[in-house]
């Protein structure tokens, strides 16, 4: 039976961990310290961020990275983007050379504008690096902990790589799907955290379902602008990397960076809101890596662009929609 370890005792990392443990597969889910880890196998759940899902028998909590990782078949790296880097560099060492790496976060390094895959490729041992994934999708963590059907996409230029994963991952209520273009989809999983954010302020502002779907298909359009510049497929946006993260992420009160947005509009600052929620809101971070990223390759994001003069500029939310719908008009 493979054996999984988990970096990271997120909402989404203790997710991914339980379904494949209800799986029978072997998890070990590495906490930070020992005092994390023995709370977490006392309680036999998550009560910070999943209260009342309890760990099947074939899931473990451990602060030991031996014990985590030491013939682990596949790693998932399941933390915020801002801490992702910190964490490869800690558990590296720890890992069977040939162990699948599979990134499950949804964000863009702020400072370097890197994608999660591309941080493993610089800090993980140079035979590991062929057989880096990323997973992304319309995946709720709270509905896929509770049973409800969800499908997400593995990705890696290693088609072995990414079907070994997909059949450790895949279940009846799991549906997971591969894809060779991880460029499009990481961009996709990351991007559409930033329309995110703006659909947040549309229903916090009470702007209507119009405005809201033209943040959406036009948010997706800026997204396709910058991952097909990037070198992805922009088919690959079309899909449950792209559309159906980005319907989801912009529809459901469960999004972190949709309640995010909607914080920004009844007037409080991004600086209070980020103190007072505990799970990250991965956008905020991602709107400075996308906005850098784009400059450098010389792609227009206004949605983008409004979201970071708000959050980074101290722009009031009517300036910023004001100078997106003053903007000359131009063909779709």
């Amino acid at each position: 039976m493979p054996k999984v370890g988990v970096v990271g005792t997120t909402s989404w990392g203790t997710t991914l961990g339980v379904i494949t443990a209800r799986q029978g597969m072997d998890v070990v889910i590495w906490a930070r310290t020992q005092t994390e880890a023995e709370k977490l196998e006392s309680d036999r759940e998550n009560v910070r961020f999943l209260p009342g899902v309890a760990f099947p028998d074939s899931l473990a909590v451990s602060a030991s990275m031996c014990e985590a990782f030491e013939d682990a078949d596949i790693v998932l790296f399941v933390v915020p983007s801002r801490t992702f880097r910190a964490n490869v560099q800690r558990v590296c060492c720890s890992l069977s050379p040939g162990a699948i790496v599979v990134s499950a976060t949804k964000g863009i390094e702020s400072d370097t504008g890197m994608r999660m895959s591309e941080v493993l490729a610089e800090e993980l041992p140079e035979p590991m690096r062929g057989s880096i994934c990323a997973l992304s999708g319309p995946n709720l963590s709270r509905e896929i902990i509770g049973g409800k059907p969800a499908s997400t996409v593995i990705a890696s230029v290693n088609m072995d790589a990414a079907r070994a994963a997909q059949r450790i991952f895949n279940s009846n209520l799991f549906r997971v799907y591969t894809n060779q273009d991880i460029v499009g989809v990481e961009f996709g999983g990351a991007l559409k955290n930033i329309i995110a954010l703006a659909a947040g302020v549309c229903d916090g502002m009470n702007y209507g379902d119009n405005a809201k779907a033209t943040i959406i298909t036009r948010g997706l359009a800026e997204i396709g602008r910058l991952a097909e510049a990037a070198g992805a497929n922009p088919f690959t946006l079309a899909g449950l990397a792209g559309m159906g993260d980005l319907i989801a992420t912009c529809s459901s009160t469960l999004s972190r960076n949709h309640y995010f947005g909607r914080r920004l509009a009844s007037g409080e600052s991004p600086e209070a809101i980020r103190a007072s929620m505990d799970s990250v809101a991965e956008g905020v971070d991602t709107t400075r890596g996308a906005i850098m990223v784009a400059a450098g390759l010389g792609v227009e994001m206004p949605i983008a662009q409004a979201m970071h003069s708000v959050i980074f500029e101290g722009v009031p939310i009517e300036r910023a929609v004001n100078a997106l719908l003053e903007r000359a008009p131009r063909t779709e």
